[in-house]
């Protein structure tokens, strides 16, 4: 894994990701050519740093670990683990107080020291991810507890494309 450095971004030639909180969109970048685009959901509390606030964080990050490679779609996970259960309506029932994390985790790392890295603004300390979530959750309008939730073949999608060391854009 490589970790981007601050003076080199955005990538001239590299794949990454932008992450527009006001859009509520992510897009993949090849340098300077946008290539795709979906729908995303931020943090509910708005954007912010302190550990505790529910909030998105923003500036430059990159992917610290890639988790779920191989898992089927909808594979549930508690503490970045795969669980042995799939999502489905049933699941949902039975364990209606559950914030899913679902399909693939994209476990993200701030590179801005004091902003989104180190002490109490330390974006993969706060465990800030990009994962899936159940169907019937909004897109493009903030509702989560700080991370990005994806719908599953969005999240896929980004999965196949940002590694671990692959930088994101949040702003």
């Amino acid at each position: 894994m490589r970790t981007p450095r601050l003076s080199s971004l955005p990538p001239e030639a590299d794949t990454w990701v932008e992450i527009d909180v006001d859009a509520q969109q992510l897009t993949l970048h090849q340098g300077r050519e946008a290539l795709w685009s979906c729908a995303v959901s931020t943090g509910a509390a708005g954007t912010g740093e302190l550990d505790g606030s529910g909030c998105t964080p923003l500036g430059w990050h990159y992917v610290r670990a890639a988790i779920g490679e191989g898992q089927p779609p909808g594979t549930v996970y508690r503490g970045r683990r795969p669980t042995g259960e799939v999502f489905d309506e049933h699941l949902a029932a039975a364990h209606p107080e559950r914030d899913w994390i679902l399909t693939r985790i994209l476990w993200l790392c701030g590179l801005e020291s004091g902003r989104n890295r180190g002490g109490q603004v330390d974006s993969q300390r706060r465990y800030i991810y990009l994962h899936g979530t159940p169907p019937n959750e909004p897109m493009g309008v903030p509702a989560s507890h700080g991370c990005i939730r994806l719908r599953d073949a969005d999240l896929l999608e980004v999965f196949q494309r940002a590694r671990a060391g692959t930088p994101f854009w949040l702003h």
